[in-house]
């Protein structure tokens, strides 16, 4: 049967409620465009008058569309490849399992591969950085009709593939959010593509094409720009080497797929997360011996305790009894799983998100401190775990009960020991 009104009622509102899931769809897609054309503006200036908006003629190329499709499309051919593991998902509330296939790394491979011949013959990949701003409009795009048709065809889920959280019967609020929770054509699933292909490799991708484009303009690559380009293409095939990580994460077990991942997975990360790279194409910057050599510790730190935490989370997820966590101490709850006390866990309650921060800040120091501009990834980023932090505390809170209340008496701090 379908949910009642009162589970309707009951399903509590976040991003601010119809108010957020009106505003955010439109200022979300028009911060993106400005904060590109902020990069590309002689002076980066965030905030000034008057500001640096684009001519729509700017907005659009012909053959921009043919780009965004040929890309995607790559990647669901890649997707679909019979290579890899198949991995099942945790337990839906019908009782089932969905199967996924593990293959993000192969197609991340395949996908360098096709690049460098490309290069090799010739493609002009630097023009990519002329194009940002009609790239950007045309994810934009792709991901409002996706929304729409997520939303669309929701109605014909069972009840039992709904998202709780994106079920409210408002209907802005439900586009938002998303009502379903693993839409699939078949047996390709839409969520779970989106999450970790087009735009994740996608970034990859920019990040080469704006070094590609420094080449052309200055002769050879910056140390600023070569740094940038490998923390993150780092950060990227981490992701996709422990893919299978993801099928625990929020994204896929609690929310549903609406207009909030789709923009996220297609528009945000490509076109946000490389403004570093966008910025020190029009902006280039000097790095001493000793400054960089320091950018390249702190990433490191960082990427030490990102990996080790959520290694150490995923291996007592999947068995608990094995020998790197079977020593660490943990709380019994009410639910029959066991809360980790000790290890990375014990040293604050998200250890993950800490690292994910000092990475961030790593990405960003190779472009000096004389522009705001591309420290937005890390002022977003610590606001977007902040706000996670406080979504995952309530849900534990709800779950766990008194066995969460005990856990945050041993591990007082949430992310950054001392302060926060």
């Amino acid at each position: 049967m379908k949910p009642g009104r009162h589970e309707r009622r009951s399903a509590e509102m976040e991003f601010g409620g119809t108010l957020g899931a009106t505003c955010i769809p439109v200022f979300l897609p028009l911060t993106v465009l400005y904060l590109l054309s902020v990069c590309q503006s002689p002076g980066a200036i965030v905030v000034q008058w008057p500001p640096p908006l684009p001519p729509s003629t700017h907005l659009w190329h012909p053959w921009v569309p043919a780009i965004i499709g040929g890309w995607i499309a790559l990647q669901v051919f890649l997707y679909l490849l019979p290579v890899g593991k198949i991995s099942q998902g945790l337990v839906l509330r019908d009782g089932s399992r969905l199967k996924y296939p593990i293959n993000g790394f192969q197609a991340l491979c395949v996908t360098g591969l096709l690049l460098g011949l490309c290069l090799w013959l010739g493609m002009p990949l630097g023009n990519l950085f002329d194009l940002m701003l009609p790239l950007a409009v045309c994810a934009t795009a792709v991901a409002y009709l996706l929304s729409l048709y997520l939303y669309m065809r929701s109605f014909w889920a069972p009840p039992h593939a709904l998202a709780l959280g994106g079920n409210t019967g408002n209907p802005l609020y439900d586009f938002f959010m998303g009502r379903e929770l693993n839409p699939r054509i078949g047996s390709f699933d839409l969520k779970y593509f989106c999450e970790l292909r087009p735009g994740l490799i996608g970034w990859v991708v920019l990040n080469l094409a704006m070094l590609m484009k420094e080449v052309e303009l200055r002769g050879s690559p910056s140390l600023p720009l070569l740094l940038v380009n490998s923390f993150q293409l780092l950060y990227v095939t981490d992701a996709l080497w422990n893919e299978e990580a993801v099928l625990t994460t929020m994204d896929i077990v609690h929310d549903g797929f609406g207009f909030m991942l789709a923009f996220g997975d297609l528009a945000w990360v490509p076109f946000t997360y490389s403004l570093q790279a966008v910025f020190l194409v029009g902006h280039p910057h000097t790095l001493s011996p000793l400054a960089a050599l320091g950018i390249i510790i702190l990433n490191g730190v960082g990427y030490y305790i990102f990996r080790k935490s959520n290694s150490q989370k995923n291996q007592f997820r999947r068995d608990p009894t094995h020998t790197s966590v079977a020593h660490l101490e943990t709380i019994a709850t009410a639910t029959g799983k066991r809360l980790l006390v000790s290890g990375w866990w014990g040293f604050v309650r998200h250890p993950n998100y800490l690292g994910d921060i000092l990475m961030a800040l790593a990405w960003s120091l190779p472009c000096g401190i004389s522009h705001i501009v591309p420290y937005f990834y890390v002022i977003y980023f610590t606001i977007l775990l902040i706000h996670r932090e406080d979504r995952d505390e309530r849900q534990c809170r709800a779950k766990y009960g008194v066995a969460w209340d005990t856990y945050c008496r041993r591990v007082p701090y949430r992310i950054i020991p001392y302060l926060y």
